[in-house]
C-alpha cells in the first residue's frame, strides 16, 4: 500500500501536493516523489526535493512490498499507484514488458491497452494515469484501495485519504465510487466519469451442493495463497470462523505469522478472547493478546476516531479492535496483515441475510456498500501502522463465484455461512469453532460496552454524543429522500444523532396516487416540514409511471449532489427490496453512497420507537382490509399499534404499512423546531377500507 496525491491547474500544486506527501507520511516511509510534465523527482525525504514549477503535478509516498521502485513512474504516460496486482507477473509474461514489479507492469499495461482492458487485472489499485492531456483516476471496484477527489471551477485534486486533501485546504471532498472512473481534461477543467460494470447474483448456479461446495474451496484456496508474502506476516483474530479459516490455511501451508486479538480489559471475559485462546490451542497457533484498560480508551479515542474520519459507534468499535491489534503486529515488524473481512458479505452472515426474500441480492447490496461502511476504516489504520492489508474474502473471483450460489446454500435453518461452515469441516476445522455463531467485533471485545460506560461516565446522552467530541465534523453529509411520513422522516433522525449532516430533503412529487415508489398522500405539507426542519427541499415532479419514475429520482438526487454537495442519500426503507434496490442503483451510477438504517427493523418495535422518540403522527390515507377512515387524521397512540398488531395476526398486513395498508405524516419529531397543527381537513372515502386525507389549511407553531 502507498499514498498518491494529485494537484491539477493550481498554481501552488507543487507546495500542496509536498505538504499532502508529508500527511501521507504513513502510508508509505520508503521514499517519495513528484512529477509534473516535464521533470520526476524521487528522494528518500521531502526535504530533499527541489521547486518545481507549473500547475500540475502527481505524488507518490512508497510502501514497498514486492520491491522498491520508485513512483510516479514515466514511460509513455505517468503513474502514481497504490496497487497490489496479483496476476503481474502473467501480465508481465503475456505482454512481454520486462516490468520489475506490479507498479511497472500497470504502466506498461495502461501504456498498451488504456482503461478499457482494467478487467484483465486481478488484484487492488487506486492510481492516476496521466498521458497528455487527460488524467484517469481508478480504484478497484470493490472499493479496498481508497481515493478521494475534488472538483471545482478552478482545479481538481485527488488523494488516497480525506484528510490529506483537507488539510491542504480543499472543501467538498467526495470519495470516488469504485463504480466510476474519472476523467480528466487539464486544459479545459472537464471531469466526466466513466461507468464500470459490478457483480451480478444473476444467473445463479445450478450444479448440486458438492459442486458448489469443492469450486467454492478451490476458489477460496487461490484467493489466499496469491496473497501470502515470502516472509513474516499477520493475521487479525477473533476465533470466529473466518479469522479461524484463514488461520488454518496458513498453518497448513507453514506459513510464518502470528495471531493478533485485542479486548477490553474486563472482569467479564470477552468472547472474543475466550473463542481466540481455544481455536489457538486447538490448532497450535501463536496468538498474543492485548487488553485494553477503560481508562485508556479515550487516548485511543482521540488517534483514531480522526484517523478513520467518522464518529460513528459501529465503526469506532471495531476500529478500536483493529487498531490495537494493528499496533502488536507492527511492534513485531509486519508488512503484512490479513483480515476475514468480507466473508459475511459474500457468504450471508448477517440477520438482515436472514430476513431477506432474496440472499443473495442481500449479499450484492452489502458489497456495494463496503467502500463507505468498512474499507476505508481498515485502510487507513493498517496504513497508520505501516502495513498493508489484505483481505482474501473479497477476491473478485471468489465473490463474483459466490453472490451466485443459492441462497439455500448459505442460510440453512439458523445456521448462516453454511457452505463456508461446511467446508471448513472438511478441512478439519472442529465443529465448535466452525459452526461458532457471529459476534460482532465491538461485541466480541467489549469495546462497545466501553464506550457506553465512557459516555454515561461523561454524562453524555448516549456514545454519538460522546464519540463527536473526538471528531466534531460531520460523518457524511446526506440528503434525506423525504416522503412526509414516519418511516424517512425517523431515517433522517437516526442518522442525525449518528454525527450525519443532513444538508437537504428530497421529495418527489407523484401525479400517480398509485405510485409503486412514492408517497402522495399527505405530501402537501413538504415544504411546510422542510421549514420546521430548516432544511431546503428539493421538489421533483414525476407522473409516477413504474420504472419511468426513477429517471425523475435521478434527476432530483442530481440536483442534490450539485446544488447541496450531498455525498449520499438516506431512504426510510424498511423491507422493500423494490424501492432499496432501485435506490441503490441510482446512487451508485451517481457517486452517492446509500444509508437504510431501518432496514429490516421489526416494525411493531419501530412504530413503538416512533411513539418513545416524541413523534407526533396521523395517518393520511388507509387501503387495507381491517382498516378504514377513522384511522385518518388522528395521531397514532401506543393502542393504535396494539390494533394494528391484532390486525396483522388476523389479516397479515404490514404494521408499519410498508405495503402501502397505510401513509403518514410527520406533525412534530425531534428534527422540528416549530409543529405542525392541522386547521381543516376533509376524508375521501372511495369504500370501506380505501379512503384519504386532504389537508386544506394547515400551519408551523412554537414548540
Amino acid at each position: 500500500m502507498c499514498g498518491i496525491i494529485g494537484i491539477f491547474n493550481d498554481k501552488e500544486a507543487f507546495t500542496k501536493v509536498k505538504a499532502a506527501l508529508a500527511l501521507l507520511r504513513n502510508r508509505g516511509r520508503d521514499g517519495f516523489g513528484i512529477a509534473g510534465s516535464k521533470e520526476v523527482q524521487h528522494h528518500k525525504e521531502l526535504n530533499e526535493f527541489t521547486s518545481l514549477s507549473g500547475k500540475h503535478f502527481l505524488g507518490h509516498s512508497l510502501h514497498a512490498v514486492v520491491s522498491q521502485v520508485s513512483q510516479p513512474l514515466k514511460k509513455e504516460g505517468l503513474l502514481a499507484a497504490n496497487c497490489e496486482i496479483y496476476n503481474w507477473g502473467e501480465l508481465n509474461r503475456k505482454y512481454k514488458f520486462n516490468a520489475k514489479n506490479d507498479a511497472e507492469l500497470l504502466l506498461s499495461f495502461l501504456d498498451k491497452s488504456g482503461i478499457e482492458k482494467l478487467p484483465e487485472l486481478d488484484g487492488v489499485y487506486a492510481f492516476a494515469y496521466w498521458k497528455k492531456d487527460i488524467i484517469y483516476i481508478a480504484r478497484d471496484i470493490l472499493g479496498e484501495k481508497p481515493l478521494w477527489f475534488v472538483h471545482n471551477t478552478d482545479n481538481f485534486a485527488f488523494a488516497s485519504e480525506k484528510k490529506a486533501l483537507e488539510r491542504i485546504g480543499y472543501l467538498d471532498i467526495q470519495e470516488l465510487n469504485p463504480r466510476s472512473i474519472i476523467r480528466y481534461q487539464i486544459s479545459d477543467n472537464n471531469l466526466s466519469f466513466i461507468e464500470r460494470k459490478f457483480l451480478s447474483y444473476l444467473p445463479e448456479h445450478s450444479d448440486n451442493f458438492a459442486a458448489l461446495k469443492d469450486k467454492t474451496a478451490h476458489l477460496l484456496d487461490k484467493a489466499i495463497t496469491k496473497r501470502i508474502p515470502d516472509w513474516k506476516f499477520g493475521l487479525l483474530f477473533s476465533g470466529g470462523i473466518d479469522s479461524t479459516y484463514l488461520a488454518r490455511a496458513f498453518k497448513d501451508r507453514g506459513c510464518d505469522f502470528t495471531c493478533y486479538t485485542a479486548v477490553l480489559d474486563s472482569e467479564t471475559i470477552p468472547a472474543d478472547l475466550e473463542s481466540a485462546q481455544k481455536v489457538a490451542k486447538e490448532l497450535g497457533l501463536k496468538l498474543k493478546i492485548k487488553k485494553i484498560k477503560m481508562a485508556d480508551i479515550p487516548q485511543y479515542l482521540e488517534k483514531v476516531v480522526p484517523l478513520i474520519e467518522d464518529s460513528n459507534v459501529v465503526k469506532v468499535g471495531v476500529a478500536l479492535t483493529f487498531y490495537v491489534a494493528c499496533e502488536m503486529a507492527k511492534e513485531d515488524g509486519c508488512k503484512v496483515i490479513f483480515s476475514g473481512l468480507g466473508s459475511e458479505e459474500i457468504f450471508a452472515g448477517y440477520e438482515r441475510h436472514k430476513n431477506s426474500v432474496n440472499i443473495n441480492q442481500e449479499c450484492l447490496s452489502g458489497l456495494r456498500k463496503m467502500y463507505e461502511r468498512d474499507l476505508y476504516r481498515d485502510d487507513v489504520l493498517t496504513m497508520d501502522n505501516n502495513m498493508e492489508l489484505r483481505l482474501p474474502f473479497l477476491d473478485l473471483e471468489l465473490a463474483d463465484y459466490a453472490l451466485k450460489i443459492p441462497g439455500k446454500y448459505k442460510i440453512k435453518g439458523s445456521v448462516t455461512k453454511y457452505i463456508l461452515r461446511k467446508i471448513a469441516l472438511e478441512k478439519g476445522i472442529p465443529p465448535e469453532f466452525a459452526l461458532r455463531k457471529k459476534t460482532a467485533a465491538q461485541y466480541g471485545s467489549r469495546f462497545d460496552y466501553a464506550l457506553g460506560k465512557l459516555a454515561k461516565q461523561n454524562k453524555f446522552p448516549s456514545k454519538s454524543a460522546y464519540l463527536k467530541t473526538f471528531y466534531p465534523s460531520h460523518n457524511v453529509k446526506l440528503g434525506v429522500l423525504f416522503s412526509s411520513g414516519k418511516d424517512s422522516t425517523s431515517a433522517a433522525q437516526i442518522m442525525k444523532l449518528q454525527n450525519y449532516d443532513l444538508a437537504c430533503l428530497i421529495h418527489i412529487k407523484s401525479e400517480n396516487p398509485d405510485s409503486y415508489m412514492f408517497q402522495t398522500a399527505g405530501t402537501e405539507l413538504v415544504e411546510m416540514q422542510a421549514e420546521a426542519m430548516g432544511l431546503p427541499i428539493i421538489i421533483q415532479k414525476t407522473k409516477g409511471e413504474k420504472e419511468a419514475e426513477l429517471a425523475d429520482l435521478e434527476t432530483a438526487f442530481l440536483k442534490a449532489k450539485e446544488q447541496y454537495r450531498i455525498e449520499g442519500v438516506v431512504s426510510g426503507a424498511l423491507f422493500s427490496t423494490y424501492q432499496r434496490d432501485r435506490i441503490e442503483k441510482i446512487c451508485d451510477k451517481l457517486g452517492l453512497k446509500i444509508f437504510s438504517p431501518l432496514w429490516h427493523k421489526p416494525q411493531d418495535r419501530h412504530m413503538q420507537e416512533l411513539l418513545d422518540n416524541g413523534f407526533e403522527i396521523i395517518l393520511t390515507s388507509v387501503a387495507a382490509e381491517g382498516l378504514d377512515k377513522g384511522w385518518l387524521g388522528r395521531k397514532i397512540t401506543p393502542d393504535d399499534i396494539k390494533k394494528l398488531l391484532t390486525i396483522h395476526d388476523k389479516l397479515g398486513i404490514n404494521v408499519a404499512g410498508e405495503g402501502g395498508e397505510f401513509e403518514s405524516l410527520v406533525l412534530d419529531c425531534p428534527l422540528f423546531n416549530k409543529k405542525i397543527v392541522l386547521e381543516k381537513t376533509e376524508i375521501i372515502e372511495e369504500a370501506k377500507n380505501r379512503a384519504y386525507l386532504i389537508i386544506k389549511k394547515a400551519k408551523l407553531v412554537n414548540k
